[in-house]
């Protein structure tokens, strides 16, 4: 009898920890496995049960609720209040287009057998007979691009770094998702972190690399060790070490936990934390691919990037890139947070609309009220209105739209919000969070939130809008990074889309 609690920490959170307990304690012969959250987050703690006929899922269940359920005879899938019906036949989880996260949830997220027995390690065990070139063409052809937000081909990159000439070459994944409104990055490495492993062993099949680093955030204190777990069992299987499933290639892999910057979720400021020295941007060229870490060539990817390269080597690269639009090919896992109904991950093939993930998915508002703008991609991204979203999810749409569609992080505003105050919190993040190494951005942004202030105060209005607009075409092309460089986004964004909030009035709508 095998019952399914959520281990992920957003489960844990709101008593998951509470429920599993009180299921062992209670249900006689029961096996209570922690899989990782399927990503209905209104909907946990979500309890599974395993029946002949599937699983049945009930939530979201407190601890007071496992004698109901239990007089409910919920072991077989007995009706109760809080009966979701088959797992799998839930619509928010059906008619999600699940690669990257297809495991998740499914899973014990430390047993290799269930990540072997659900399609895992067959992609790694196609590239060891496969050669580099191979592999890398592979991954060129399926489309993938980075998930962290640049979206640039990962082919590419992985084929400048195998045509370096280095002693010692390094794959590192960032994880140090500091976006406001994403936790994608987590919930796979707490629900499936073996997949991640797989993609970074992968890679460094293709480029030559031998040692791997995940920079992991220390806000994630479950990842981190729920992933330090996976990768001791990797080596006791003989996946990593000397020898990868007793082939000829070696691959070790670590962990780096972060301190908090976000500024360090900028590749070249992340390398030099992982050295152990301040996260301070590096100037480019040369670029990392070339002399990254250590000053070694260097394949830096997100873990979304990372953890779709077994699926694309598995099935694929027809498969892989059968669907998408345009150049966004293959699947994005959006994130909804904010003032949403129901939040969490979802995963669709790129080319849904802004509409169909927050008013399909995401059920609108909690608090009932109309929406009246979204943030799309992360804290610099730009602020959308009611009457964009039928935009396209792609890298390519959402650029033309005047914004970015970043890792996939989707917060929702309704008709309270303040557009001025939040371009006002761009800029004081920004001179916040700033490695002050360039004056655009260390300067501009403290520049920024002053000007700001004067125009809510409504002093000289109409002038400090235009200085306002200057100085962020200043941070746009004169910063280092995307730090000071993307700031501005959310701030021209706000200006464009909700002017009445920028007249100086104090009671402006």
């Amino acid at each position: 009898m095998k019952i399914y609690v959520p281990g992920d920490s957003a489960a844990i959170s709101v008593g998951a920890d509470d429920v599993a307990a009180a299921i062992a304690s209670k249900v006689v012969g029961a096996t209570v496995i922690r899989n990782g959250s399927r990503g209905a987050l209104w909907l946990e703690p979500m309890v599974e049960v395993e029946t002949a006929d599937g699983r049945f899922a009930y939530g979201p269940v407190t601890a007071d609720d496992i004698d109901s359920l239990i007089a409910a005879d919920f072991i077989n899938a007995g009706k109760h209040a809080l009966s979701l019906g088959a797992t799998e036949e839930i619509p928010w989880l059906a008619t999600q287009e699940r690669v990257t996260f297809n495991r998740v949830g499914l899973i014990d997220p430390l047993s290799l057998a269930d990540y072997e027995a659900h399609g895992g390690l067959v992609g790694l065990r196609r590239a060891l007979s496969l050669s580099n070139a191979q592999i890398i063409e592979e991954v060129t052809e399926s489309g993938l691009r980075g998930r962290g937000g640049a979206g640039f081909p990962a082919g590419i990159k992985w084929k400048t770094v195998a045509g370096a000439v280095s002693e010692q070459k390094y794959i590192c994944a960032n994880a140090d998702e500091g976006d406001s409104g994403t936790f994608a990055d987590r919930m796979l490495i707490e629900g499936d972190p073996f997949t991640l492993i797989e993609g970074m062993t992968i890679a460094a099949i293709a480029v030559g690399a031998t040692q791997g680093y995940v920079y992991l955030r220390s806000e994630y204190p479950y990842a981190i060790k729920i992933l330090q777990k996976a990768i001791y069992i990797a080596h006791a299987f003989g996946w990593l070490g000397s020898s990868v499933l007793g082939s000829h290639h070696s691959f070790e892999l670590k962990i780096r936990v972060g301190a908090g910057s976000y500024v360090c979720g900028e590749e070249t400021a992340m390398l030099e934390s992982i050295e152990g020295k301040r996260g301070v941007v590096r100037a480019k060229p040369p670029l990392p691919a070339l002399e990254g870490l250590f000053g070694m060539p260097t394949v830096i990817n997100n873990v979304l990037t990372l953890s779709s390269v077994p699926a694309v080597l598995a099935d694929g690269a027809a498969a892989y890139k059968s669907r998408g639009v345009g150049r966004s090919l293959g699947t994005q896992v959006f994130q909804l947070a904010g003032n949403v109904k129901q939040g969490g991950i979802v995963e669709k093939a790129f080319g849904i609309t802004i509409d169909e993930v927050v008013h399909g998915y995401g059920g609108g508002t909690l608090s009932g009220a109309p929406i009246r703008a979204v943030q799309i991609g992360g804290p610099l991204g730009a602020y959308f209105p009611a009457d964009k979203f039928q935009t396209s999810l792609d890298y390519e749409s959402m650029i033309s739209a005047g914004g970015m569609l970043g890792h996939g992080g989707i917060v929702v505003f309704d008709e309270s919000v303040d557009l001025a105050a939040q371009a006002r919190f761009a800029m004081a993040f920004c001179a916040l969070e700033s490695c002050g190494k360039c004056t655009p951005c260390r300067i501009g942004s403290t520049r920024g939130v002053e000007t700001i202030d004067l125009i809510i105060q409504g002093v000289q209005v109409e002038e400090n809008k235009k200085l306002l607009l200057d100085l962020c075409e200043v941070m746009t092309d004169g910063s280092l990074c995307a730090m000071g460089g993307l700031t501005p986004m959310p701030v021209k964004s706000a200006m464009l889309n909700f002017p009445e909030d920028f007249t100086g009035e104090v009671n402006r709508r």
